[in-house]
């Protein structure tokens, strides 16, 4: 699975999201169906987030076709269709990851061969397990199918853990957030979602700073604890600020450089715009300003 959807139970789920149970999910053919309100509103209480190809769950019990699952890497628990899941593969060890780069690529049974598994997004960890042939790269997957194929362009080392100069590697990490984030503008949003189909605002944040290895919680009020706190002046581009946005005096953006206007602009995505936006920030914005906050640097 490219993109597995935790649903709060496996009621939450209707016959307008089959596009998202399927094996392989089209996330983001179900994302396109859906309206921006569904998209921002319609999922609250239905999907609480989702989970890129090879995250490791742990199976707490089975019904009906469905798994509970833990997702450690999120701090959060959901119900899957229990044929999005695989054990995994005995050789889960060896090899070298690597981040996907792209937007979105697809893993082939072979170089320039059938797709296995389409719609790999952004962020997604693969571990390289061979030796390049013409561009493409075999890499490890976590069920008995072994190998797949990527093309080796849109894939970039995992980056390193720590930092030789932390105050040099706050500024290129904050600064590399804000192009990674600059990357998804345009977006749709999704209401618990972590991938280029459709993203939340937490998300937003999740995913940019696991493609620079920095693991951070995955919801906002977990972000609000996370890294320290610094004033306004103070902020750098990659520094969080917290809006009160639709109503959601949490919603983490990331910061950008100043624009044009010499107004000081954040990108976040936004359940009003129904899209990842950067936007700068006017005297009305600037009052509702809850928090703003430093992620560290290290992984």
């Amino acid at each position: 699975m490219a993109v597995a959807t935790l649903w709060a139970q496996p009621s939450a789920a209707g016959p307008e999201d089959r596009l998202a149970l399927g094996v392989p999910s089209a996330i983001r053919e179900w994302v396109a169906r859906l309206t921006n309100d569904i998209r921002a509103n319609g999922l609250k209480g239905r999907v609480r987030t989702q989970c890129l190809l090879g995250t490791r769950v742990e199976v707490e019990r089975v019904a009906d076709g469905w798994a509970e699952v833990a997702c450690p890497s999120q701090e959060t628990s959901g119900w899957v269709p229990l044929d999005q899941l695989v054990h995994p593969a005995d050789s889960s060890t060896g090899g070298t990851e690597y981040l996907v780069s792209a937007t979105a690529t697809a893993v082939r049974d072979e170089p320039g061969g059938d797709v296995s598994i389409p719609g790999v997004t952004l962020g997604t960890r693969l571990r390289v397990v061979g030796e390049a042939y013409r561009g493409w790269v075999p890499v490890a997957l976590p069920g008995p199918q072994q190998p797949g194929w990527v093309p080796q362009r849109d894939l970039t080392a995992e980056p390193a853990s720590e930092l030789a100069a932390p105050s040099t590697g706050m500024v290129a990490a904050g600064l590399d957030a804000v192009k990674l984030a600059q990357q998804l503008l345009e977006i749709p949003y999704l209401h618990g979602g972590i991938s280029a189909y459709g993203i939340d605002a937490p998300g937003l944040v999740w995913i940019v700073y696991r493609q620079l290895g920095i693991d951070v919680p995955r919801f906002a009020e977990a972000l609000l604890e996370s890294g320290g706190a610094v004033d306004f002046d103070d902020l750098h581009p990659g520094d969080l600020v917290f809006l009160d946005h639709g109503g959601d005096p949490k919603t983490p953006a990331i910061m950008a450089e100043r624009g044009q206007t010499d107004l000081p602009e954040v990108i976040f995505s936004s359940p009003l715009y129904g899209k990842v936006v950067s936007e700068p920030l006017k005297d009305a914005e600037l009052a509702r300003i809850t928090a703003c906050r430093r992620l560290p640097v290290r992984a």
